[in-house]
Order: C-alpha cells, then structure tokens, then sequence
C-alpha cells in the first residue's frame, strides 16, 4: 500500500467532483404503498429537477408513470409535498407548472381534474364512499389579498369543488377512518407556525359529504399537533409535543387522550411540508415508528397494548416517509456510509430490499469521512450540538504543523436539523482538505421543545453564536485552523452565515445560497405560510421594527470586513433576489471582496444539475483563491470582485 502523499489541506485530489455528483444523483421523496405495489417521487437535476413518480410492481417491475413534462410538485406553502396519491392503481398527483391534479388510471395518460385557475392543492384523499378526494386547496385568485387556505372536496367524475372547512389560516392531514364515516384534520393560525401551536379537528361525514358538527380534540397555544392517523380498528392516533417532545398518543372516547409510550426524543419533524410521515399500524395493536435522539433517528416496533418500544435493527440514521402494508414497511432512509434510497422491509421474513438509491456510485469508502456527535459548550451556560466531519482521504495527508481549514455549515429553516446523513456535497470537501461542521444551533428540530424555542426572539443571535461556539471548540480542541474559518447557509442558514459575517469576527469567509440580509423585506415581502414567522424568531412587526433593523446584515455593511460569495435563483419567491442584490452592492461599494452568481428558472433552492455543479465549485474555488491554495483540478473561474491577487 502506498503512503498517503502530503499535501495542503484544500488541495487534495478527490473522486467526489461535481459532475459525479449531479450525474449520479437523484433526490428521494415521498414512498407509499398501494396494494402490494410501492410507489415514490425521483427528483431528477439532469431533467431540470423534474419530480417523476416511478412505480414498484410486486413482481419486480419498475415502471414511470409520469412522462415528461409532467413534474409532480405541489406550490401549497411554497414548500409542497403531499403531491400524490395512489388507490388501486389510479394515480391522482400536481403537476408543478399548472397546479392542477390530474388523474391516470392504468394504461392511459394523465388527464386533468381540477380547472385552470390559481388554486393551489396538497396533501389529498379519496373519498370511495363520495367518489371525491378531500384535499387542502390554497387559493392565489385575489392579488390584494393573501392566499386563502381551506379543506375543499374534489368531484372524481366532474371535477366540481366544495368547500368543506375555512376559517383558519392554515390546514393539513386531512384523513379519514377506515369506514370513512368521520374525518380528522389540523389547522393553525397566524403568527403560529405547526411547530408552535396546532389544533387537531374531528367531524362526522354525513350521507351528502358534508361535515357535521365539528369537535376539538386536542392542540394548545403551547402543543403543536402532527401526524393524526387512523388504527385499523379505527382508533385515532397523532403526535403531540405537550410533554416537551413530539411522542405518540391515543384519542379514545369518550374523550381521553393517553400517551403511548413517553420519552425524551421525538417521534416527529417539523411541519416544513405535507405527507411526512413517521409512524404506520402493521396491524391494530402495533405501530412501526422512527424517533430520533442525539441527532440520529432509529426504527422501532411499538406494542400499543403492552407499551413496549424495542428496536429494529437498521443502519440507517436518518428515516422518512415511513409507511406499512400488513407486514411490510417502506421508508426513504440513509445514513453516513450509504446514500438515502427507498427500502423495503418485510418484517415476517426480516429481509431489506433497496428498491432505488440516490447515488449509484461506486466510491472508495477511505474517501469519506464520518462524522463525529458533538456537544460544545454555547452562551448562557448551555449546551449546543453538531456533527463534526473531519478531512479524509485515503491517498493525502497534511504537511506537519498545517491544520485544515473549516466548513461551517448553518442549516436552514432556521426550524430544520443536520442529520448525519449520506452526503456527496459534505465529501466534496472533506476528501479535498476541509473540516466540515454541521451545527444544530438553537432553534433546531430533534432535541425538544426547550431546545427549539430558544431561537425565540433569539434569531441571528442564538444560531450565530452556536455556529461561533462550534468553530472555536473545534480550533480549541486543535482540529482546524483559525485563520480558516468559513460559514455558509441556505435561507435561513444563509441569514445565520450573513449575520455571523456582519456581527462577529470569527469567520474569515463566507457563502450566502439565497440568503436573508434584510428582515425588514422579508417581513414585508413573503408568502403567506412564512409572514408571520418572524413574530415569533424576531418579534411583531412594524412595532418592533428597531429590532428588525438592528439584525438586518444590510444595514451594517460598514462592519463586514471579509470577503462573501452570493448564489441566489432568480423566481425565488420565499427570498426574493433583490434582497442579495443590495447586499452585493454594497459589499461592492465597500470593495470588500464579493461574487455574485445568480441562476435564471431557479426558486427557492437549486434543481438544475448545471447550477447545482456551478454552485458547488464555485463556492470551493471562492474558498481557494480568498485562503490561499490550489484547487487539484480545474474549476470554472467566479468573478470576483475587488479581488486582486
């Protein structure tokens, strides 16, 4: 075996390139079942980021059954989801470019159901008993007013569409038990969002599908509500999160509502998009679940009867989309060593199938790097978590008395969580020379109540300090370099990585991916399921505008003495790209170094395979140029201005 070469940290030869990376990549989402038949959604970058539903037959077939230039993605909320459904074969989805669903039984292309107008539909039902499907509906058709959100019913054979249920701000999960007789769904209200505050709703179907009297069933201005489900014997089950933690519970009348089984972890995620789902009956008296704790998620067989949690043996460390058939369980699931992909389980027989993964790639594992759970001690005497991945690569090592540089990587949301999960962009950079540090700062999903409300009033404060604190444990322990310290993010992440930049003075650089520099105009100019989230992350506004202007990076350009890199798509309308724009002109006006590469058919996050490979090594060759060293391979100059060495 040869000796590692030495080299400087950074300009490691590495396998993991961009192009391997889009070429061979394909995101995973939503997995049901239908029958025996197994369904999921493959985002494609190479089609555009096309969303194609493919088909599982139980006799090993893998069909697509949405040809092009269909793309099944739902605009509810912006961030979608719940945007297929499949019964006895009948396929009922949202096409992205119109917002339509459309139906397509077997053998015959899709047709569609809803009309042409600037409604918006998720997470929807069939309704066998009415020939009907019950859907959330958001409709944009009056400009001067925000969208208005209600639980419509959708004629199968006419298209014709009733209101069901209106009046709150916001719904969800609708879902109906098994004799279809009554139906459950949740609902919230501004300035909540679903991780704050929910309520969980309960009605009788009468013979004409209309709703009876509607009943509370559970929900507080401190309980967020997720996930009701129906038992097989028709018994409603939901996630609550009263106890501190999002755990499992039971409603049975006449009206008690008792926890499964209670522990510190949590049994849910955020509500960021529709028809997630983490916990499915195999039969009326089990229920297989995924929980996590310590920033891992774990598979498990939950005895309702007898209260007993025992573990499955899995190694995937990050689970979704869970759901059941008898006794088999689908899941999109992954962990550090092995890509996310859509597995099968058949519990009777105890064998795992992986039906599609995301990345087909054939990689030496002595270029990746595991990542390490760390705690790290944070302001006012707290504790904060990341996943720490140290630079790896079999065939390099560093020059003595080098240490690496340090990718700080602040997530979005800010209401989301790193995972460690199977990641070719995290081994971009760790098999070139990087630290790599992904940071659950406070305000983080998968450690508590407590933990994710201490970003309240906090936002820009809470998180920067975490992602200080996490970088200077690392350069405290000796395992990066000081002078080397970068931090980037996405949306929200990339309001944390701005914020960092402008206030503090660790970081010595850094990447905003369609980032928030101005709160006072994403407060003014946002859709409607985040317009009031900042009451809740900075406080009420315009009343409290000076806090709003006092953490707004745009208003301190003048403090920002380190160079920035800027991606931003250019039909983002969560981050609208004017907000970057200012920001780079006054980055430019200062002659701080900066660059700016926007990406014209872009929203909110990059689909296209030649963005996300520009992105991705243009941020690396930012990196390079502004600390010092030289790439291995030849990437695609980014113009940068103010610049000159």
């Amino acid at each position: 075996m040869l000796s590692p070469k030495i080299a400087p940290f950074g300009s490691w030869k590495s396998p993991i390139t961009s192009d391997l990376i889009v070429a061979g990549s394909l995101g995973l989402g939503a997995i049901i079942f239908d029958g025996d038949d197994i369904y999921w959604l493959e985002g494609r970058p190479t089609e555009g980021g096309r969303n194609v539903l493919i088909k599982y037959t139980s006799d090993g077939q893998t069909l697509e059954m949405t040809p092009q230039p269909f793309n099944v993605r739902s605009r509810v909320h912006e961030y979608g989801g719940g945007a297929f459904l499949v019964v006895d074969g009948i396929i009922y989805f949202v096409n992205f470019s119109d917002q339509r669903i459309y139906q397509k039984s077997p053998n015959q292309d899709p047709s569609p159901l809803t009309p042409e107008n600037q409604c918006r539909y998720a997470d929807f039902i069939l309704d066998k008993k009415n020939n009907r499907l019950i859907s959330v509906c958001e409709d944009h058709s009056k400009a001067e007013v925000e969208p208005q959100n209600t639980l419509v019913s959708i004629d199968l054979k006419t298209g014709a569409i009733k209101t069901l249920v209106s009046g709150h701000d916001f719904y969800s999960s609708p879902r109906l038990n098994p004799d279809g007789s009554k139906l459950v769904w949740m609902s919230w209200n501004h300035p909540n969002m679903p991780w704050d505050s929910t309520q969980l709703w309960l009605a009788t179907v009468q013979d004409d599908g209309s709703l009876g009297e509607t009943k509370f069933i559970a929900g507080d201005i401190d309980e967020s509500i997720n996930e009701p489900k129906w038992s097989p014997d028709g018994q409603l089950y939901f996630s609550s999160d009263k106890n501190g933690w999002w755990n499992i519970y039971c409603y049975k009348l006449p009206g008690t509502i008792v926890p499964l089984f209670p522990l510190t972890a949590e049994f849910s995620y955020p509500h960021w998009v529709f028809g997630l789902s983490t916990y499915a009956f195999t039969s009326a008296n089990k229920i297989i679940c995924t929980f996590t704790q310590d920033g891992r998620w774990y598979l498990a067989s939950l005895d309702i009867p007898n209260k007993q949690l025992s573990l499955l043996d899995t190694p995937h460390t990050n689970i979704a989309y869970l759901h059941a058939h008898q006794q088999h369980i689908v899941l999109i699931g992954g962990s550090p060593k092995e890509p996310t992909a859509a597995i099968y389980l058949n519990l009777k027989l105890g064998e795992t199938k992986i039906l599609q993964s995301s990345s087909n790639l054939d990689i030496d594992l002595g270029y990746f790097s595991l990542p390490e759970f760390i705690t790290f001690p944070t302001e006012n005497g707290l504790t904060a978590y990341a996943w720490y991945y140290p630079p790896t690569n079999k065939d390099y090592t560093g020059p003595d008395g080098e240490l690496p540089p340090l990718l700080v990587k602040s997530h979005g949301g800010p209401t989301a969580a790193a995972s460690p999960n199977f990641s070719l962009k995290i081994q971009y950079w760790t098999s070139r020379g990087f630290g790599y540090l992904d940071v659950n700062y406070g305000g983080s999903t998968g450690f508590g109540r407590e933990y994710r409300q201490r970003l309240n009033k906090q936002w820009g404060i809470v998180d920067v300090d975490d992602c200080i604190n996490g970088a200077e444990y690392l350069v405290y322990r000796g395992k990066v370099d000081s002078d080397r310290l970068a931090i980037s993010g996405g949306s929200a992440g990339g309001y944390t990585t701005l914020a960092a930049l402008t206030f503090k003075e660790t970081f010595k650089a850094g990447a905003s991916y369609y980032g928030i520099s101005d709160l006072e105009a994403l407060a003014k100019d946002t859709h409607k399921f985040e317009a009031r989230y900042l009451d809740g992350l900075i406080g009420k506004y315009p009343e409290e505008k000076a806090i709003y202007e006092a953490r707004s990076p745009i208003n301190f350009v003048d403090k920002l003495d380190c160079p920035v890199i800027f991606f931003q798509g250019l039909e983002d309308k969560v981050v609208p790209p004017n907000q970057t724009e200012k920001m780079v002109e006054s980055l430019k006006n200062k002659r701080i170094p900066v660059a700016y590469v926007p990406f014209e058919q872009e929203q909110h996050g990059f689909r296209r395979a030649e963005n996300i490979k520009r992105a991705l090594d243009g941020e690396f060759y930012f990196y390079a140029r502004i600390f010092g060293f030289d790439p291995a391979e030849n990437l695609a100059s980014v113009n940068i201005i103010n610049y000159d060495s």
